[in-house]
């Protein structure tokens, strides 16, 4: 298939060639894209966090859209557990359409975009700043505007992304975000990160297990994907990967939510993908996953050995000893690789999902 999508950096690059090459290679990557992050990255990220950290932000803003809007949640998570401030994603229409200028004296604004290249990330970072926030971007992009209007950024270092969907781009800003969150609260995260990279290696290296789970998912006309806690970033980023390269309605839920009401369209033919953290959010998603149980779900769950094998079919992840707070960073792999694998089985390119750019313009 031919075409010219956006690079993470902002190049044309051609597609020519089989379908989903670039998807797949950019999914191994990752072990690499966060190995590279705790080498060569770690020590910048720890140096601006202590500059913001000194600054003592009272609350904190962030900012993001699609898949780097799921990594701001995961911060979102970080950022009120570890380090006890109150935290909010923003809605940039109130800045951009609506010219709302809140007072943002002593709030950190974190702005968090693989290209740094949307206007409206842009425009509500530059207004944030004017209105006394300290702004911070993380991209993928050092010489992005998003960078240049921020008075911080941070690189996550994962090299240019030239398929359409994010995937190392988003492993790396989770890392990056854990890194940071860790630094403002005066500690160095790459001991507790440092398994990393191995661990992920060992998930993508058993892609034939995920090949079989995509085969109940080829014909399928929806999906529920669900969590808590810390996984609930992985279930959305989960559906949006399923929905922009397979075209198959994805709806993702907190499980707390899943219960007031949209349990309701669950019966015994509804795929669900539970993702269940082995932590406090999985021991919440419990009551969840008796109830999806009752009602004879297909339930697929990525989690740790002990909940897959109470499950009809799953991936379990090697968890042991890694920090919850950490697990996401390895939970959404499998799911790329069945974002990737379902979408080739049901005949289309996941490298250049119709009517996408790599930079999306929006204002």
């Amino acid at each position: 298939m031919n075409g010219s999508p956006l690079n993470g950096r902002g190049a044309a690059v051609r597609t020519t060639g089989p379908a989903g090459r670039l998807m797949a290679a950019e999914i191994a990557e990752q072990p690499e894209v966060l190995r590279r992050l705790l080498d060569e990255g770690a020590a910048d990220i720890r140096a601006v966090a202590e500059r913001i950290a000194a600054r003592r932000p009272r609350f904190v803003l962030l900012t993001g859209r699609g898949t780097s809007d799921n990594a701001a949640l995961y911060a979102k998570y970080l950022i009120e557990i570890l380090l006890g401030l109150p935290c909010g994603l923003t809605s940039m229409s109130t800045t951009t359409a609506y010219g709302a200028r809140p007072d943002l004296t002593d709030c950190l604004v974190v702005a968090v975009s693989q290209s740094g290249g949307s206007p409206d990330l842009v425009a509500s970072t530059t207004a944030a700043r004017e209105a006394g926030a300290i702004t911070l971007a993380v991209t993928n992009n050092a010489g992005s505007p998003l960078a240049a209007a921020s008075e911080f950024h941070v690189d996550v270092l994962a090299g240019p992304e030239r398929s359409l969907p994010a995937t190392k781009t988003y492993t790396a800003e989770l890392l990056a975000l854990y890194l940071l969150v860790q630094g403002l609260r005066g500690e160095d995260g790459t001991t507790a990160a440092a398994s990393l990279p191995d661990l992920a290696a060992r998930v993508l290296a058993r892609d034939a297990e995920v090949r079989a789970l995509a085969a109940r998912y080829r014909f399928a006309e929806r999906m529920v994907i669900t969590s808590r806690g810390y996984g609930y970033p992985t279930a959305k980023e989960a559906a949006l990967k399923l929905m922009e390269t397979s075209y198959i309605p994805a709806l993702s839920y907190s499980g707390a939510d899943l219960l007031h009401g949209p349990l309701a369209m669950v019966d015994n033919v509804s795929p669900v993908i539970a993702i269940v953290t082995d932590g406090r959010g999985g021991e919440a998603l419990q009551p969840v996953l008796d109830r999806l149980r009752d009602r004879g779900a297909d339930l697929v769950v990525v989690g740790p050995q002990a909940q897959v094998a109470a499950a009809s079919a799953g991936f379990a992840l090697p968890t042991e000893g890694l920090a919850e707070e950490l697990q996401p960073v390895l939970e959404i792999l499998p799911l790329q690789m069945l974002a990737y694998e379902v979408t080739i089985a049901r005949g289309q390119d996941p490298d250049a999902p119709r009517a996408l750019a790599k930079v999306t313009e929006t204002r």
